[in-house]
């Protein structure tokens, strides 16, 4: 059972979002790796058990900052070239306009191919080989290299199966995560695809609201099509939970996350593994192009770097923060791990009501951990 660390401002923070209507929540937090907070309060599921420590919770595109992890991994390692195209590692996607996508492209969210088959269900998506190769006979939407088109949940096949492909014995993308990241770092509930032994500790999802509908024509609707909707539906299915969707299907606890993000805090190096250079975690800050131009996936500004990472950690690191070097994802409804590659500090908050109302109950909790995180290091000798 993991060991309960923490603070009575994390208690109040985590108190005050159970008050604004969150269920169940998890904060986890590690200063230069080193595990400072890992908190809990709330429900697993609407009257259930209480949260714990092992709950583990869906994460949606959280899950993307570790499928770019696992590309930056292969080119750490001389095996991917961020400007080679997909098809140099995939033949069969190199068709009908895809040969000029790269894989640096695929990471900036600027390939121009966001849509999903028109005839994906929650069943097909998680079978890697049905999708993967009706990905590969897409056509692009946008010639690839134009335009922000953020890929909800093309980005991560797109990426695991350049991983696969890579990899020298061509292991399944779940077991590549596993065995060269999770492993090497000492994670052990982070998963893509949850064991049958874990599947008790999942904490079911509920929802604030239905998110707006968008219009049948537009991009995201491609992107997100109705029938595998990012919401309770399709993340409460023990298939889903059970397959390996790389964009938006980790399952995961808030400690396994901060984990995961103290890689970015501490350099690319834990407890002597070093999985990736300080030179190219460097390189994760660069923004993409047209950072500051809305995105044509969602009509809005994302805040997408180069390496596949967003850049702020909104709605727990407010605008006026003076560390602009932080490296985050967030996830559909509000999930959300982070990294300050200046203060050391990385932390995730998991939770299972999906936010779609616009409220924002975790602000208290990012003022709380960034408090502690100073008053540790503060104390902590030279």
């Amino acid at each position: 059972m993991a060991q309960n660390l923490t603070d009575e401002r994390i208690e109040q923070a985590l108190g005050e979002a159970i008050g604004q209507g969150e269920l169940g929540i998890q904060v986890a937090a590690c200063l230069h790796g080193r595990p400072i907070i890992d908190a809990w309060a709330g429900e697993v599921s609407p009257g259930g058990r209480q949260v714990d420590g092992e709950t583990i919770f869906p994460i949606w595109s959280v899950s993307k900052a570790v499928t770019a992890t696992a590309v930056h991994i292969q080119a750490e390692r001389g095996l991917i070239d961020y400007d080679a195209p997909l098809a140099r590692y995939w033949p069969e996607y190199g068709t009908n306009g895809k040969d000029a996508v790269t894989v640096r492209h695929v990471l900036s969210h600027r390939a121009g191919v966001p849509q999903m088959p028109a005839d994906a269900t929650p069943e097909l998506i998680c079978d890697w080989d049905w999708i993967t190769g009706r990905l590969a006979e897409e056509t692009p939407v946008f010639e690839p290299g134009t335009y922000n088109t953020y890929l909800p949940m093309t980005f991560g096949w797109l990426l695991g199966e350049i991983v696969r492909r890579t990899d020298s014995t061509g292991r399944p993308y779940a077991r590549f995560v596993w065995e060269e990241i999770c492993e090497p770092l000492g994670i052990d509930s982070l998963f893509f695809g949850v064991p049958p032994e874990a599947e008790s500790r999942v904490a079911t999802l509920t929802a604030t609201g239905p998110p707006a509908e968008p219009p049948p024509d537009s991009l995201v609707r491609r992107a997100v099509p109705p029938a595998v909707f990012l919401g309770p539906a399709l993340a409460n299915r023990a298939d889903f939970h059970a397959s390996c969707l790389p964009a938006v299907g980790g399952i995961s606890n808030a400690a396994s996350l901060a984990r995961f993000f103290a890689l970015f805090a501490n350099g690319g190096e834990l407890d002597g593994v070093r999985l990736l250079s300080e030179e190219r975690i460097e390189g994760f800050l660069e923004p993409r192009p047209e950072y500051d131009g809305h995105d044509e996936t969602y009509g809005k500004r994302f805040p997408v770097s180069v390496g596949g990472y967003w850049l702020t950690a909104p709605g727990v690191v407010p605008p006026d923060v003076e560390s602009p070097r932080i490296l985050c994802h967030t996830g559909a409804g509000g999930s959300i791990a982070w990294a300050d590659l200046d203060t050391g500090l990385s932390a995730a908050i998991c939770h299972n009501r999906m936010i779609f109302d616009g409220s924002q109950p975790f602000a208290g909790v990012g003022d709380a951990l960034r408090a502690i995180a100073a008053e540790a290091a503060a104390a902590t000798p030279a």
